[in-house]
């Protein structure tokens, strides 16, 4: 009698336990779902909450009219961009890339350097300091050249700002020296500026006494006249 009953048990056992399987498999593989789901989305929005935390950086690769020669810090043409942008609403930190009497070639040394700290965008202001010595604007060309080419390869936007060179030096210089900066944006399809002092050469009411570097006054006229380009370039590549 006790085997008899022992036999159907064990069958119920069994039975159950092939039926209790399956519920317990769909279960166990939604859970397995879910929480690849997850991380999934954990994944998602790490990088999400990085750039939240953290500010988009723009290089402004320059020479002297970018580091803010004769002035404070706090009214430098990087400072004031960077609290202008962050005045309508763009968080960017501005990274002052400039060297006072950077050449072109100088600004190129430089900027495998400055790409470790990872810019998001970059704006070049180079050539002012090859102009004023008189260097060859074939030089001037291969160089920025080769900042553009850099940059594109790291996928940085650009924008790139033109410049002139001193009328002492002749109408012919002066032409082919300009004609540099429209070509190489042309060429690399970046948003093109071309006078980084427009509005501000020769005007001693907004130059610092050696006519060439923009005062406080002078810095906040370059930013009014520059920034539709600026906040293209950041907007655009967003």
């Amino acid at each position: 009698m006790d085997d008899a009953i022992e036999r159907p048990d064990r069958a119920a056992l069994a039975r159950y336990a092939r039926t209790s399987d399956r519920p317990y498999g769909a279960h166990r593989r939604i859970i397995n779902l879910i929480l690849a789901v997850s991380a999934l989305a954990l994944v998602l929005l790490v990088p999400a909450r990085s750039r939240a935390e953290h500010p988009a950086k723009l290089l402004a690769l320059g020479d002297s009219l970018t580091a803010g020669y004769g002035l404070p810090s706090d009214e430098s043409f990087t400072t004031r961009l960077q609290g202008r942008l962050k005045a309508e609403g763009l968080d960017v930190s501005v990274v002052n890339g400039g060297v006072s009497g950077d050449t072109s070639a100088g600004g190129l040394a430089r900027l495998d350097w400055l790409l470790a700290d990872k810019p998001d965008f970059a704006l070049i202001e180079l050539g002012g300091n090859d102009g004023l010595r008189g260097l060859d604007p074939q030089v001037t060309y291969r160089n920025l050249d080769a900042v553009l080419t850099r940059l594109h390869e790291r996928g940085i936007p650009a924008l790139l700002t033109g410049m002139v060179a001193p009328p002492n030096l002749g109408r012919e210089y002066g032409d082919a020296f300009k004609a540099v900066f429209p070509r190489l944006a042309k060429e690399h399809r970046v948003p093109f500026y071309p006078f980084f002092l427009d509005g501000v050469a020769a005007d001693p009411a907004l130059n610092q006494p050696d006519g060439i570097h923009p005062n406080a006054r002078g810095v906040e006229v370059v930013i009014d006249h520059i920034m539709p380009y600026v906040k293209q370039l950041i907007r655009g590549a967003a």
